[in-house]
């Protein structure tokens, strides 16, 4: 009993005694104190409070100062014991409850070191995530390039295309008998490329790495949450690199790992410029721009609603940042299309993620509205979730907004005008809307379109 009075005392002092969810996260896990993180996880969990789903754990900031060193190499060295380590303790350290105010707090992505360690982790993986009989990566062969036989790299090639070498020694019956067992079965220049290495792990191996990727991945999600982390995270190339090709890889990629990464993303949006992967920033893997949107657009169209929301809600983030137009806009017509197809499935959250992302697009250029107005059941499927009306009010103006938005172009106005009635309906119902329908009304019946203004000018009507 007195151990369990400890624990609630401790509780709160360092965080809160209802924990509130965190998206994507289950009720109860927090943080803890240090020795509690090396281990003792089995004994928090009889000293939780009853009010808790799960051990609540509390670990110190200054752990993370006093041993930050020491929590780098331990991930950086590989071994399973420290990598363990690292990553309970770094989970820990980087949760927090929503509710929960920790004004000692360590910015960790500051930390020198601990993010390329991090992602390290995840890129081991996904070096030996795919059997070799699907998936073979180019290498580049640059020593002894220029030399026919050094020892190294080509000295097979050479020997097996060259046969003068071998009948060189035609005196020798035991070499011509090797000569001919080399000729009659050649194999390729690359051969031991295809051979499993030294260190090739089972597939008990493997599933220990995927949990540190994903465990990785998880604590790089708790950063892009910390306000202090955003901005040196969403200038890290290594790091964008990295979440967009687990992003990109969704069919194959472990999901935990796409929806941390997706989720990572969605949280540095506001800050990323996808000029980066064109920058003079080091480049770990090869990702651009325009695969960058075609990741996004890949898991827009997956049957997954967590990744297709998540994906809705970055592109309309993204596209508030005037400089990352020019790679989203020639994806604009499938964008729309698929956000329209997202409207009308029956998940309130799924609307809203398509409803905010169309209300950032049609707020670019009239190039966007135009295209948008033209697209089958945009209008209806905008009315449909005002009329319903979705439970987020914020969700029903964004929609009459967009409606607003499509009526000032004048090509939209007779796409507009089947509405009419539906609009007026709309008008004199719900009072929340009716100034933005009237506005709508006005535009469409009280102003001359550009044709009929010719035609006045015209005949002096």
């Amino acid at each position: 009993m007195q151990k369990r009075d400890q624990s609630k005392a401790g509780g709160g002092a360092g965080g809160s005694a209802t924990p509130a969810a965190k998206r994507g996260r289950p009720f109860g896990s927090g943080s803890g104190n240090a020795a509690t993180a090396a281990g003792a996880a089995g004994s928090a969990d009889s000293a939780a409070p009853s009010t808790l789903l799960g051990p609540s754990l509390q670990v110190h900031s200054a752990f993370a100062e006093q041993n930050n060193k020491r929590i780098v190499l331990a991930l950086q060295s590989g071994l399973k014991s420290e990598l363990t380590w690292a990553l309970n303790t770094l989970t820990l350290l980087s949760f927090k409850e929503k509710d929960e105010v920790r004004k000692d707090a360590t910015p960790l992505a500051k930390i020198p070191g601990l993010l390329d360690a991090l992602l390290q982790v995840i890129d081991d993986w996904r070096d030996i995530s795919l059997p070799r009989v699907l998936v073979k990566t180019p290498r580049v062969r640059m020593l002894g390039a220029n030399s026919a036989v050094t020892g190294f790299g080509n000295e097979y090639e050479a020997l097996s295309k060259n046969e003068a070498a071998h009948s060189s020694a035609a005196g020798s019956s035991s070499k011509e008998a090797s000569v001919q067992k080399n000729t009659s079965n050649p194999r390729p220049a690359d051969w031991w490329f295809e051979e499993d290495g030294l260190f090739n792990m089972d597939e008990e191996g493997r599933a220990e790495k995927q949990l540190c990727a994903v465990g990785a991945s998880n604590i790089i999600r708790n950063f892009s949450f910390m306000p202090d982390n955003e901005v040196i995270m969403a200038q890290h190339r290594h790091c964008l690199e990295t979440l967009f090709q687990c992003i990109e890889d969704y069919v194959t990629e472990d999901e935990e790992l796409v929806t941390n990464a997706l989720e990572t993303v969605v949280n540095l949006a506001h800050l990323l410029d996808l000029r980066i992967f064109s920058s003079s920033k080091p480049s770990y893997i090869k990702i651009t721009e325009k695969r960058a949107v075609q990741a996004i657009m890949g898991v827009l169209g997956s049957a997954v609603k967590a990744w297709h929301c998540g994906a809705a809600e970055l592109l309309g983030r993204l596209i508030i940042n005037p400089d990352n137009e020019p790679f989203l806009l020639p994806f604009a017509p499938q964008v729309h299309k698929r956000l329209v197809d997202i409207m009308s499935l029956p998940d309130t959250n799924a609307q809203g993620a398509a409803v905010g992302a169309l209300y950032n697009l049609a707020e670019v250029n009239m190039d966007c509205r135009l295209k948008l107005g033209s697209e089958r059941w945009a209008i209806d499927r905008l009315l449909k979730v005002i009329k319903a009306p979705h439970p987020v009010p914020e969700v029903c103006r964004k929609a009459a907004m967009i409606l607003e938005n499509l009526v000032s172009e004048p090509q939209n106005k007779p796409l507009l005008l089947v509405y009419e009635n539906a609009f007026a309906e709309m008008l004199f119902s719900d009072g929340r809307y009716s100034d933005t329908f009237a506005r709508i009304l006005f535009e469409l019946t009280s102003r001359p379109s550009n044709k009929v203004a010719t035609a006045r000018g015209i005949w002096g009507m």
